[in-house]
């Protein structure tokens, strides 16, 4: 009994070494191509859990999987830093692809960008026309906050909904504006309070984020949407405090304060930079605008984790055929449309 105690007990070691040495097959990183790209944030930078951190995964996806690298700088003021910075890089000459984060850089890019006719330039969010070296990337946030909106209107009890801006510019308004036409789409009577921080710091302060939505709650709101950067933090506080929902922005906040959330308007700023990065690798780069919508994957929601039983499935079900319809074009959000 003992030999076969002891033979058993051999057996048992050899199976726990051979399961110990074995390694769990993981997808190799791409080969590293000596391609290099740079990328100058815009306000608020990495660590806003929004528009900058979607920029930044893209930089990382394209650094997994086609084997570039990058340089990164986040500027303070990028009305100030921006165009010194830029033209570091484009002096060097070590660049692919120098990407700009934000319509706050347009100026600088444009600039920085008929100095060096031979560097590629990237500009999120904004327009510059007639540059050979230069490729617009732009959302239709509009279609992504239409879809908002209309979930907004699904589930208010006041049919009063509130919306916070960083500041009065076109990219704003058209989360404004896809905001206001998905709930009048859903509720025709409802009403839209809107509110823009402004001021100094537009997209990182909490504070004036947090006032601004205690005021439209006190005028009856019971859903908030923001399109403010890091100032949303403040937008969550007061919502979670005042007992309403809550509307993230640019990426997947539904997890910043569960169940206040009610839902994120995505914004696939990751997307866009991966794939022009990857154009630049495969030389298919080309100048002009790039527009992202439903269509493109550019925007979109959440997968509504924490809020999906409060919601219900018919309210779901409701919201994936206007993404669907909006999709198809059956559904036009007007870029332009009513602020208020």
């Amino acid at each position: 009994m003992k030999k076969l105690f002891g033979i058993f007990t051999i057996l048992l070691t050899f199976v726990f070494v051979l399961s110990c040495g074995a390694k769990t097959e993981e997808a190799p990183a791409a080969e590293a191509t000596g391609k290099k790209v740079a990328i100058v944030y815009s306000t608020g930078g990495k660590g806003d859990k929004s528009f900058n951190d979607s920029a930044f995964r893209g930089m990382e996806k394209a650094k997994a999987e086609l084997g570039v690298e990058f340089s990164e700088y986040e500027p303070k003021d990028p009305s100030v830093e921006a165009k010194n910075q830029l033209t570091e890089y484009a002096q060097s000459g070590e660049y692919e692809l120098i990407i700009g984060v934000g319509f706050t850089m347009k100026e600088s890019v444009e600039a920085v960008a008929g100095e060096y006719p031979d560097q590629k330039f990237a500009l999120i969010d904004d327009v510059i026309e007639g540059k050979d070296n230069v490729v617009s990337l732009m959302f239709r946030e509009q279609e992504g906050a239409f879809l908002t909106g209309a979930l907004a209107a699904m589930m208010t009890k006041t049919n009063v909904l509130g919306f916070v801006g960083g500041v009065e510019a076109p990219v704003i308004h058209r989360f404004a504006t896809g905001f206001i036409q998905g709930a009048r789409h859903v509720n025709p009577e409802i009403t839209i309070l809107t509110a823009y921080v402004n001021g100094s710091n537009p997209f990182n302060d909490p504070v004036a984020g947090k006032q601004l939505t205690e005021s439209i709650i006190a005028q009856n709101a019971d859903i908030v949407m923001h399109a403010a950067g890091a100032t949303g933090a403040g937008v969550f506080k007061a919502a979670e405090e005042k007992g309403v929902f809550a509307i993230g922005v640019d990426s997947n906040q539904d997890g910043e304060v569960p169940g206040t959330i009610l839902t994120s308007m995505i914004k696939n700023v990751d997307v866009a930079v991966f794939e022009t990065i990857k154009a630049v690798v495969e030389g298919s780069f080309e100048a002009g605008v790039k527009y992202f919508g439903i269509a493109e994957d550019g925007v979109g929601i959440t997968e509504l984790e924490f809020t999906k039983d409060v919601i219900g499935q018919e309210n779901i079900d409701k919201l994936n055929a206007l993404n669907a319809e909006v999709k198809e074009g059956k559904i036009k959000v007007d870029e332009n449309g009513p602020l208020k």
